[in-house]
């Protein structure tokens, strides 16, 4: 009887063991599945936070640069030297007492300062050069319209000369010139003009005083 007994109770104890480490072996496989779970998914969540980091900052390195470059390269491109050419061939014109050469002149200057190109200009300047540029186009066109009154012709070259040397002032120019000044012209108010060489030779009068004035400034 003793011996049954005491095999009851083996049984039941390897039973209760057996139980026991049963339960314990399927709760530590349940927590490496959700460590594994866990683990897994943490690169997912972090991935598009890196990436969109990456595509803000190239964004923002990539368009700066370029609008300053454009800026640069607009500003490089303009330059008076054309409307400078043909003021001059005018100004000649007019120190030889060549007033159809002066129209001639006044028509060509009109032209090229019609023809051009605004998107060349750089921003800032775009407003102060349209004012030059509008008087500057109507002082050529009276010049060209009044082949045969010098006079009114050397009138015009006087607001002209101004709007040359406004231009000069505002974009610059590569060639060396000189601003001078005739004391006696408009009964005696003055007007200047521009011109590539030293020497003397004014618009204003030309044959009848031809070397009246003095340089005012180099340019």
């Amino acid at each position: 009887m003793k011996n049954i007994i005491f095999s009851i109770i083996t049984l039941v104890t390897v039973a209760t063991v057996t139980i026991s480490c049963n339960q314990s072996s399927n709760k530590n496989s349940d927590q490496q599945a959700n460590d594994s779970t866990t683990i897994a998914a943490t690169p997912e969540l972090q991935s598009p936070t890196h990436n969109d980091t990456v595509a803000t900052v190239t964004s923002t390195d990539t368009s700066s640069p370029e609008a300053e470059k454009s800026d640069v390269k607009q500003a490089q491109k303009f330059t008076i030297a054309p409307i400078i050419k043909d003021y001059l061939a005018l100004k000649n014109a007019l120190v030889a007492d060549n007033y159809k050469a002066a129209a001639n002149a006044g028509k060509q200057l009109f032209t090229t300062l019609k023809n051009v190109d605004m998107n060349a200009i750089p921003a800032n300047k775009h407003k102060e050069y349209m004012e030059i540029a509008e008087n500057a186009k109507e002082n050529a066109e009276h010049i060209s319209d009044n082949a045969d009154k010098i006079d009114h012709q050397r009138e015009h070259l006087a607001s002209l000369s101004k709007d040359v040397s406004d231009l000069i002032t505002l974009f610059g120019t590569t060639q060396k010139l000189y601003q001078d000044y005739c004391p006696m012209y408009n009964d005696g108010k003055g007007a200047v003009w521009i011109s590539e060489a030293k020497t003397i030779k004014n618009p204003y009068y030309g044959s009848q005083m031809l070397t009246c004035g003095s340089v005012k400034k180099d340019l």
